[in-house]
């Protein structure tokens, strides 16, 4: 992979490329094997990118023709704003990626699509033992003092 890359909106031929980011996304997380996302979420999701009537979006990053990272990202309605919010859902670079910029570039790209759609701010989780990215985190925003609570059915 060279130094260079690339931050461009999906393109409907990234399938095949963007699948293996997405399971190792998700396997980073424990959704793999027995856990894995069933198919016709990953069905879903990459179709949610390309229906204009859907809010959600996705950037790619790329370096030679490969796409070596991704980013999911959707703009919705708050009660405490009249502009839309942007929550940046997942991101995800390939290992030989990591540590390249890259990461900080797809986040980046996220701010610059929320300020076009005039959103106020950008927010996203991570998991508490998720350090490695939590220092480029600290570094590009900031800790809201929130607690996440939930409830699965």
């Amino acid at each position: 992979m060279s130094e260079a890359f690339s931050i461009r909106p999906i393109s409907r031929t990234d399938y095949e490329q963007w699948l293996p980011l997405w399971d190792g996304y998700n396997a980073f997380y424990g959704r793999s094997g027995e856990t894995a996302l069933d198919p016709d979420i990953t069905r879903m999701t990459w179709s949610r990118f390309f229906d204009t009537y859907e809010p959600m979006h996705a950037l790619v990053a790329e370096s030679d023709g490969r796409l070596i990272g991704l980013t999911h990202y959707i703009l919705h309605r708050s009660t405490t704003s009249i502009q839309p919010n942007c929550y940046l859902q997942d991101l995800f670079t390939s290992e030989a990626a990591r540590g390249k910029g890259v990461g900080r570039a797809l986040i980046e790209g996220v701010y610059e699509r929320a300020r076009s759609a005039g959103s106020p701010r950008v927010y996203w989780l991570t998991h508490e033992t998720n350090h490695t990215a939590m220092r480029l985190y600290d570094q590009v925003a900031e800790k809201s003092g929130f607690v996440m609570y939930r409830k699965m059915f």
